[in-house]
């Protein structure tokens, strides 16, 4: 018995030493397959905190067996916590993927007040979409890749052309501001090219407001702003590549790099190339159903360092472009003849962009920009010869006083434009080709309390042209905890419009131009409330919805009506007003198991209002949706992208009661599917296919170009039942059936 009690009291104390053995902790921390260095990893409960090496990689060593916490944080991204079981003398491997745990709520902004400011602080909603985003869905320009935006449609507005704008909630392209750095170098003669010649590989992040900014901005931001965002040289990688092709023969090159110029100056340079050259012709009415292009895109960004970290940069960009559209057998011996019909766009276009900080001791900034743009086309027999040049100077002065953040501002833009057309000649418009802008405006953002913030701005601008012009805005901001937003803005706005350089129909010449009045300006006032709300799991879950409702009154508003003589457009300001309301929200999950969710949805009810008869605007869809699913297979380091879109019925231009084309469009969609590879350490492969349900405008309908077999309208009575003239301006979305692709990228930091 006594030598049964010692062998029971040692091996209790064996027990207990066995259970005492302490065990090991080690893993690695990456983001987007590339390690994180200096990341804080702590076990919960203890003391122990470290932080990773330059590889990503953290180790724990003789730690105690027992149930864990490991929490996981760094700049810029949200915690992420794992729990484990440590057992006696186990070794356990533990990595964290933070890929999808970007804190965007620390993002820092600057289109909706002009100030950097975290997107938490804004009392502007401003969303913000970054080059990982739109890798989901790679395209060869900006301009396309806005598709997966929620609210934000390109659209087409030539079948033969391709040339296009940007609505954004329904409103169409010239209510929306373009922006890149900040500066309003994109103009309604342009807005396609400036969209799409820009190198991806230089873009740091893409804001976008929804709603009014004339305040700040002019009088084109009526319906919104898309700031694009360069890269600082200082941060871009030493050289990046990303190059790929489609069964399209679509071929784009995106190439940057950066190099020191003396001691003080980083600069970096972008290089864009798309060329797409082999005509195809499915729906067989021969003419090409996409738009040949080649297109040569070269930009480059100064930073030179000063005393006390004062800001100076400076940014050019040179755009070519050659485009053309048409029958199958259309040569350059055809251009502006009438032989072969075909469309052709010659393009250059040069833009030099700069910041300057004054050597004072306040907060006081020159920022300027001036672009010239040079367009020759040719719409079958008719010619388009454009030039454009915009001058703009803003100096703002930034000052805090107490719980007033100001900003004054004091502007001025210089255009000068001239063409060929009855714009500049004989029509009753009251255009000039030297426009004069000067502006004045100031903001005040109050802190009211804590949570309660307040921003009220007023801007002044004389138009040379139609005299002054008074935007005032507002907005408010209640910050019910950092998880629960809740913002209001209101604003007015002012647009000068020349349908000329805005709206492609009036250029075709497949039907006569009519002004039957002096246009007037558009105005418009807008309201949009907006509501964040962010859920954080302790696992690591993220689940946030973000819900804005927009409405915006037209006066004056300026449509061209289709409808009345099917071979004349006519223009006029609207005889009542004219309405854009809806709703919209963005939903975004994120699992732990490297699933992520993004949906967006917007319901919207454009119209004009005359004599009291409502009358839907023509090619705008009641609602639109976007998704982005993703899923990172992290053993073989694989990551699947399902993204598309979804649009209802929009009311569609026909040409008279006898066409046989569907008066509305059908409900549509676009899906893509995308497989990304980035086993490698400097390399990324990608591949997919766009358009997986083949879907084309065509579907449905007996033809989309009305008398494409007689494109000049020579022989009108020869068989043509119903009654048509030459007319593209039957499109609604994209000609292209389903394509693969494939391509690489190329990082070397």
């Amino acid at each position: 018995m006594k030598y049964f009690s010692i062998t029971l009291i040692f091996s209790i104390l064996f027990s207990f030493q066995s259970l005492a053995q302490p065990g090991h902790i080690k893993g690695q921390v990456s983001a987007e397959n590339k390690p994180l260095s200096n990341v804080n990893v702590s076990l919960q409960g203890t003391s122990l905190l470290i932080k990773t090496d330059s590889a990503g990689n953290y180790a724990f060593d003789k730690v105690a067996p027992a149930n864990y916490k490991i929490q996981v944080s760094a700049v810029g991204f949200r915690k992420m916590i794992k729990t484990v079981a440590l057992k006696p003398n186990e070794n356990l491997k533990i990595d964290f993927d933070l890929s999808n745990f970007q804190n965007d709520l620390n993002e820092v902004v600057v289109t909706g007040t002009l100030k950097e400011v975290r997107r938490l602080e804004s009392p502007v909603p401003v969303e913000v979409y970054t080059p990982a985003f739109f890798r989901k869905n790679p395209t060869p320009s900006i301009f396309e890749a806005l598709q997966n935006v929620n609210g934000v449609r390109p659209q087409l507005n030539c079948n033969i052309c391709n040339t296009g704008d940007i609505h954004i909630n329904g409103l169409e392209g010239p209510y929306t501001m373009i922006l890149i750095d900040g500066m309003p170098i994109v103009s309604s003669l342009s807005s396609v090219y400036g969209l799409s010649g820009i190198p991806n590989s230089l873009v740091e992040q893409i804001e976008i407001v929804k709603g009014p900014a004339s305040s700040l901005y002019g009088s084109e931001a009526v319906g919104g702003l898309i700031n694009i965002i360069t890269k600082k040289p200082q941060n871009a990688p030493l050289f990046s590549a990303d190059i790929f092709a489609t069964s399209y023969r679509e071929f784009n090159t995106d190439l940057g790099f950066k190099f020191k110029a003396g001691k003080n100056t980083d600069v970096l340079t972008g290089v864009n190339y798309f060329k797409y050259g082999h005509p195809i012709d499915d729906n067989h009415d021969n003419f090409t159903d996409v738009t040949l292009q080649d297109r040569v895109s070269v930009f480059q960004k100064w930073n030179f360092k000063r005393k006390y970290d004062r800001i100076f940069t400076l940014g050019g960009r040179y755009v070519y472009e050659d485009r053309w559209g048409g029958e199958m057998q259309w040569n350059k011996s055809y251009r502006g003849g009438d032989e072969v019909y075909g469309e052709s766009i010659y393009t250059n276009r040069w833009e030099l962009i700069g910041n300057y900080q004054l050597p004072v001791s306040e907060k006081l900034f020159l920022a300027f920009s001036y672009n010239e743009h040079d367009q020759d086309s040719r719409y079958g027999i008719t010619s388009y010869i454009a030039e454009q040049k915009i001058g703009f100077a803003q100096l703002t002065w930034d000052k805090q006083i107490n719980n007033h953040d100001l900003l004054f501002g004091a502007a001025m833009r210089y255009t000068y434009y001239d063409d060929n057309t009855p714009a500049t000649t004989s029509m009753n418009q009251s255009l000039k080709k030297n426009t004069w802008l000067p502006g004045v405006f100031v903001q005040d953002e109050i802190t009211l309390a804590p949570k309660h913030k307040f921003l009220a701005g007023f801007r002044y601008d004389y138009n040379s042209v139609h005299g002054n012009i008074f935007t005032p805005r507002l907005a408010y901001k209640w910050s019910i905890n950092d998880n629960n937003i809740l913002r209001l803005n209101a604003g007015t706005g002012f647009r000068v419009v020349n349908i000329f350089t805005e709206d492609h129909a009036a250029l075709t010449g497949a039907r006569e131009v009519k002004v039957v009045n002096e246009l007037k300006p558009e105005k418009t006032y807008n309201v949009n409330l907006n509501y964040l709300k962010k859920i954080y799991l302790s696992n690591g879950t993220f689940f946030g919805i973000e819900s804005s409702a927009f409405y915006t009154h037209f006066n004056n508003r300026i449509i061209g009506d289709f409808d009345t003589n099917p071979n004349q457009i006519i223009y006029d300001n609207l005889d009542g007003y004219a309405v854009s309301k809806g709703l919209s929200t963005n939903i975004d999950l994120t699992l732990t198991n490297g699933l992520k969710i993004i949906f967006g949805g917007t319901y919207q009810d454009v119209a004009t209002y005359e004599s009291g008869v409502k009358k839907q605007q023509i090619l705008t869809e009641k609602f639109s949706g976007n998704w982005a699913v993703s899923y990172k297979i992290r053993p073989l380091k694989l990551t699947l992208d399902y993204t598309g879109n979804i649009y209802s019925p929009m009311r569609l231009p026909l040409l008279n009661e006898l066409d046989p084309r569907k008066e509305y469009s059908p409900t549509w969609s676009i899906q893509n599917i995308q497989l990304t590879f980035g086993g490698f350490k400097k390399i990324e492969l990608y591949g997919g296919v766009k358009n997986l349900l083949n879907w084309t405008p065509n579907r449905g309908n007996p033809f989309i170009i009305a008398r494409a077999n007689d494109p000049f309208d020579k022989h009108p009575e020869v068989d043509n039942p119903y009654n048509l003239t030459f007319d593209p301006t039957y499109v609604y979305g994209p000609n292209q059936r389903i394509r693969g692709f494939m391509g690489v990228r190329l990082t070397i930091k």
